[in-house]
């Protein structure tokens, strides 16, 4: 016969990060207790009481929130090089028949230079190209019949080489973003590869950005 605290850790544990929100003091121990409550008493078949749960999920040792901070952490100590570019913009243009066309023009043409900096994602519905200021000028020309959704100057990204293990851990891009977002820190872009991420963000957040994610590594 289990026990309401085997059911309630049982429960939590199926989504790791509440663990952490409640390591955190994020979350409030009587509405979680509230949220769960039907699903204990449907394992334990029987009424069980509020404050039964409260007092299970208070006992809850933190296992699996400290483990997957251990491997995190780890990742994070891996970090490889950390780049910063400034004097980014970006464009966002609605996907027509004509679009890639225009696209092959623009990859051409930032591969003339080193200096040109140029990523594109492609969506369902719209495409986004972050570009060096640069080549604004080329955008501007090459796109200029496609319909221009959003066009936002004086960006500025860093990215993070990611170890090759960061897709065999779940949390590593929360992690890393959770730090942003309690920084404050609205993200304009997050564009990854397989073992590369990188932020986009106002020039203006930009150096509070690179300290965070410095003391993120170093901690």
């Amino acid at each position: 016969m289990k026990t309401i605290q085997e059911v309630v850790e049982s429960t939590i544990r199926k989504t790791p990060f509440i663990e952490e929100a409640l390591h955190e003091k994020l979350i409030n121990v009587s509405s979680l207790a509230r949220i769960i409550l039907p699903e204990v008493s449907a394992v334990l078949k029987k009424d069980v009481k509020v404050g039964a749960v409260m007092m299970a999920i208070n006992r809850l040792s933190p296992a699996s929130e400290l483990r997957i901070r251990k491997n995190i952490k780890k990742l994070a100590l891996d970090l490889g090089d950390v780049i910063v570019r400034s004097d980014l913009c970006d464009f966002t243009f609605k996907n027509t028949p004509s679009l890639l066309k225009e696209i092959a023009k623009i990859l051409t043409k930032s591969s003339e230079n080193s200096d040109y900096f140029l990523t594109v994602s492609q969506g369902i519905f719209e495409t986004n190209i972050v570009t060096s200021k640069n080549l604004q000028p080329f955008v501007q020309e090459i796109f200029e019949q496609e319909i221009l959704i959003s066009n936002v100057l004086d960006l500025a990204s860093i990215t993070i080489k990611l170890p090759k293990e960061n897709t065999e851990q779940s949390g590593i891009y929360y992690f890393i973003l959770k730090q942003l977002a309690w920084a404050d820190i609205p993200l304009q872009e997050i564009i990854s590869t397989t073992n590369e991420m990188t932020i986009v963000v106002k020039e203006k957040d930009i150096n509070q950005t690179f300290s965070i994610l410095m003391d993120m590594k170093l901690s």
